[in-house]
């Protein structure tokens, strides 16, 4: 399975649009190649390089259907269910890293599940992450960095 982006390589700037100083919109994200059996995918983007040593949750998404190929800049696909984040909201919060705190990496975790989650809109990463654990038929990843 493949999580890319026009908007950015993997492991390069991610763009000011994506971050607090720009639109703070979600990123264009394209989904290649989720394997047989799939009936939903979820996604976790995080800042593990986060002041104070905590991994900050932005973003949590969940029950994307099976065959979705994109995700579009601002947008997610009918159906599509989003957990609480860091900020707390349950929207994509965009990368904003206090200045001089250095490189942050913020890691999109893209999961293919065999199964539809059961998990209610406004539900933590630990829920989440409980709910998938048993279920991923595979992973990809896609780091976009940004320099404060």
């Amino acid at each position: 399975m493949q999580l890319t982006s026009v908007a950015f390589q993997n492991g390069a700037s991610l763009p000011a649009d994506y971050t607090c100083k720009g639109r703070g919109v979600s990123p264009p994200l394209t989904i290649a190649d989720a394997p047989e059996g799939t009936q939903s995918l979820a996604l976790i983007m995080h800042d593990p390089d986060a002041v104070g040593g905590r991994d900050f949750l932005h973003w949590a998404v969940w029950n994307l259907p099976p065959d979705t190929a994109r995700i579009d800049e601002g947008h997610l696909p009918a159906g599509a269910v989003q957990g609480t984040n860091a900020y707390p909201n349950q929207l994509y919060g965009p990368a904003c890293p206090p200045a001089g705190s250095g490189l942050h990496r913020y890691i999109f975790d893209l999961y293919a599940l065999d199964t539809v989650l059961d998990l209610p809109a406004g539900a933590s990463r630990q829920e989440l992450e409980a709910s998938i654990s048993g279920h991923t038929l595979a992973t990809a990843q896609l780091i976009g960095a940004v320099q404060s």
